[in-house]
């Protein structure tokens, strides 16, 4: 059996068996338990529903999510491969959030329409409203048995408000980021589907055929310590069989009708005039070392059936393997990148490349250049625009990256360095290729008060979104988080074309938190509004700094209805060398300090700076309703703890230095400080403390009982804890460990195991799936703990990748970190025997 393929059940059992002989003592075998029903009941509580607006602004698409499925669902058959992990029967995602219940919501706030003709077991997906704003198309997962397992296409009716599947289609989602789109037209669909009259599916062989190898002759191919890869020729078969797939031209009305294009096909987008599709398609030689997204890829326009002209596919650019980018956030491939149509043009493809490549170690005048070209594509490409840093790839306030098209005369495009997290947001003529630029915003990419927010945009009568500007054309709306020293103030603005000071037209007001959804007609704004005390719902207001007459129109319910909660406030604190500090406090329903200090958990997950200024900066808000999600702390409020939320560890390095230059000192002094003030409140007692975080938290925690005697234990869940396993980089950390072995040793809690006597429990997932978080980080950091006689627990989540998914396992593990707590923190003297591993 290959070994990526997962029905679980045996590779899992193998795994237990076998890590049971070679590092565990032998145990009771554990069964999943439940945690105790304070946090039961706020974990089974149902999820908040979400909305999705029409492009006419008149109606919202109301959608239940699922709660947590079951272990039984995440066992379902999943091939691992080139970095996805896929459920053969479907041919699509073997993990995602689907919805359960739908329902059509009048913005009026009229009563909402319940949708007819529905599954009656609904796990809907993939929702995309037609730009015509008639109908709603979505994906259907049906997973029942292998023989009528598939993802099909349904349409929902909005004037009828029934739904019906279109027949003749089973859509393939193993690539891309959905597997339709709706053509301009709003008459018919663009998808991608299984090919007709598929062969039968490759087996692998168990009969091994020679040895596997790699080899690399010569080539600098550094790369991250990445999941899932391809491994043998067998592997190669399977991905190719379920990941290739077919383009279609789905009609609401007619045949469907496939064409000849059958290929590996990552991302599909029609034209906004609907005559062209341009069409990405992995191809070989596949890697053995890098996913999916870095294998060979060729990019082509395909002429779509009822555009007057029938013609080749026009190939574009043939990508090879992206396997040797420099271990830099600011690298980019060589050659063409991010083809794309211009949203507000009939046929116009625009795309970036890095003038003869691009070393982000070497000064240039010139990062980027935008190429342009439109239909019928038989000019020379114009040179659009010349930038002096890469078009932003999504990190950091103002910075969500691409080019935000407008009208013909007006475009913004944002800019971003990594390496001193700059950005801009800049202003330019599409009209004028390669003409001057407007600067709108400049500034750090960390730095939230400062951020102008993000430009407003609109669906076109394509369905392809374009700038909101103001109705004389001078300005460009805003919707902005509104940061501030006492929490997110989200608002909404305009911005003049020209630059320049930013007017605000609207800003939520304590006590609630509101932030902006869409623009309605009759200058109205649609938010979702919620506070520490009223669940989130949509309603609308008019655009104006003194409206306070919010009109309704959704009425959610509270998920905690009859709950006692936690009440929580957002701190603000000092670390020693003057950095401010934030953090929101959780403390039990009923709690007064006159009752005395309470044990405490903190959790935290630290975040690299370049400035002092930004790291000071508040985050979060106070006015949020409390959703408490599977991975939150502030479970453990609920049975006798003061719990520190999200407590700011930021890690700083000014100018040339590193961050991680002095991360060991600055988590030490961090961590130190939230204790002093918890303590200085009344309300936590310094000497029972916990440490808790997952991933890079996991990590954190590790290294905190590795330095300090601050904690009476931690929980470190899903982390890696040897930083010689990733040697060419980790989080934010660009050097490689050739470059900085002292760097890689000092912050790897592995090289400090012996110091470690504070109890420690490790969770992790069976199947992690993340970049650098091997589950052989977890069993290693135990055997070198075990060997030096630590105090520590490992549980292994059967099925599990970084994120946790199966009702049983949260459940389980909620449980696991309770029993923790309660035995090495919450009594008054430490604890003198190790948990029991029985039930």
């Amino acid at each position: 059996m290959n070994s990526r393929f997962l029905p679980f059940a045996s590779a899992a059992c193998f795994f237990t068996v076998s890590l049971a002989a070679t590092s565990l003592p032998a145990q009771t075998a554990v069964t999943y338990q439940k945690p105790p029903a304070p946090i039961e009941q706020l974990l089974t509580a149902p999820q908040t529903p979400v909305a999705r607006i029409s492009p006419d602004r008149k109606t919202l698409l109301v959608e239940q999510p699922a709660t947590f499925p079951t272990i039984a669902d995440v066992a379902l058959p999943r091939y691992r491969l080139a970095g996805l992990r896929f459920n053969p029967s479907t041919n699509g995602p073997s993990r995602g959030v689907y919805s359960v219940a739908m329902s059509l919501q009048p913005i009026d706030g009229s009563p909402a329409r319940p949708i007819g003709g529905l599954p009656a077991k609904l796990k809907a997906s993939d929702a995309l409203w037609s730009p015509d704003s008639k109908h709603v198309a979505f994906v259907e997962r049906v997973a029942d048995t292998p023989e009528t397992s598939a993802l099909q296409l349904w349409v929902i009716d909005v004037a009828t408000a029934r739904a019906h599947e279109i027949a003749g289609v089973k859509l393939n989602a193993v690539l891309g980021r959905t597997p339709f789109e709706w053509m301009p037209s709003s008459e018919a669909l663009l998808c991608k589907a299984v090919p007709h009259n598929r062969p039968a599916a490759p087996k692998p062989s168990d009969v091994p055929t020679g040895p596997h190898v790699s080899e690399n002759l010569g080539k600098v191919t550094p790369a991250p310590t990445y999941e899932d890869m391809i491994q043998t020729p067998d592997d190669e078969a399977i991905f190719e069989y379920y990941a290739t797939s077919q383009l279609y031209v789905v009609p609401l009305n007619g045949p469907v009708g496939g064409l000849p294009v059958v290929g590996l096909l990552d991302r599909v987008s029609a034209s906004p005039n609907g005559r062209y599709a341009l069409v990405t398609a992995l191809h070989k030689p596949f890697s053995y070392t890098v996913p999916a997204e870095r294998f060979p890829t060729v990019t082509e326009i395909v002429t779509l059936p009822g555009s007057g002209r029938s013609a080749e596919p026009r190939i574009l650019f043939d990508r090879p393997v992206t396997d040797n980018l420099p271990i830099s956030r600011d690298a980019v491939a060589p050659g063409p990148r991010d083809y794309e149509w211009r949203a507000d043009a009939a046929a116009t493809l625009v795309w970036v490349t890095a003038p003869e490549g691009d070393d982000p170690a070497k000064p240039a005048d010139v990062r980027d250049r935008v190429m342009m070209s439109s239909a019928p594509f038989e000019a020379a490409p114009q040179v659009l625009l010349e930038l002096p840093m890469h078009i932003a790839r999504g990190y950091g306030p103002g910075a969500a990256g691409g080019i935000h098209w407008g009208t013909d005369h007006f475009a913004i495009v944002q800019v971003s360095r990594f390496s001193d997290r700059s950005t801009m947001m800049l202003a330019f003529d599409p009209s004028t290729p390669n003409g001057k630029m407007t600067v709108l915003y400049k500034g750090s990419s960390q730095d939230r008060y400062r951020s102008p927010g993000e430009p407003a945009s609109v669906p076109n009568a394509a369905g392809k979104r374009v700038l909101a500007m103001t109705p004389d054309g001078s300005g460009i709306y805003f919707f902005s988080q509104g940061a501030s020293r006492g929490g997110d103030k989200p608002f909404v603005a305009t911005m003049p074309v020209a630059g320049g000071e930013e007017t605000i037209l609207w800003r939520s007001a304590d006590p609630y938190y509101a932030a902006a959804e869409a623009l309605l007609d009759g200058n109205q704004l649609l938010v979702r509004r919620e506070s520490v005390t009223d669940a989130p719902n949509y309603m609308s207001v008019a655009l104006d700094p003194a409206a306070k007459d919010f009109k309704p129109v959704t009425h959610f319910a509270s998920p905690y209805a009859g709950i006692a909660l936690p009440t929580k406030q957002l701190l603000h604190y000092k670390r020693a060398d003057g950095v401010d500090l934030t953090a929101t406090l959780w403390l039990p329903a009923g709690y007064d300090k006159s009752q005395g200090p309470l044990p405490m958990v903190m959790e935290a997950y630290p975040a690299e700076f370049k400035d002092r200024a930004a790291a000071s900066q508040t985050t979060g808000s106070p006015n949020r309703f409390p959703r408490i999600t599977w991975g939150s702390p502030t479970f453990f409020a609920q049975t006798g703890y003061a719990v520190f939320e999200n407590a700011a560890i930021p890690i700083i390095g000014e100018g040339k230095s590193e961050p991680n230059d002095t991360y060991v000192e600055q988590l030490v002094d961090a961590a130190k400080s939230a204790i002093d003030y918890g303590a200085s409140l009344g309300v936590v007692d310094p000497k029972r403390v916990a440490v808790m975080g997952h991933s890079y938290g996991a990590f954190m925690t590790a290294n905190l009982l590795a330095h300090t005697t601050l904690f009476r234990a931690g929980i470190a869940r899903s982390g890696a804890y040897n930083r010689t396993l990733t040697p060419f980089g980790f989080q934010n950390e660009e050097r490689t460990y050739w470059q900085d072995p002292e760097v890689y040793y000092k912050m790897s809690p592995f090289s400090y195991a012996d110091k470690i006597k504070t109890p420690i429990l490790l969770i992790h997932g069976e199947a992690d799936d993340n970049t650098g978080t091997y589950p052989i980080q977890t069993e290693r950091f135990y055997a070198a703990l075990k060997g030096e006689g630590a105090t520590v627990r490992m549980v292994f989540l059967p099925l599990e990748a970084h994120g946790y998914e199966a009702r049983e396992t949260l459940e389980h593990v909620l449980w696991e970190e309770s029993r923790w707590l309660d035995t090495y923190v919450k009594p008054a003297a430490p604890a003198t025997q190790t948990a029991s591993s029985g039930n």
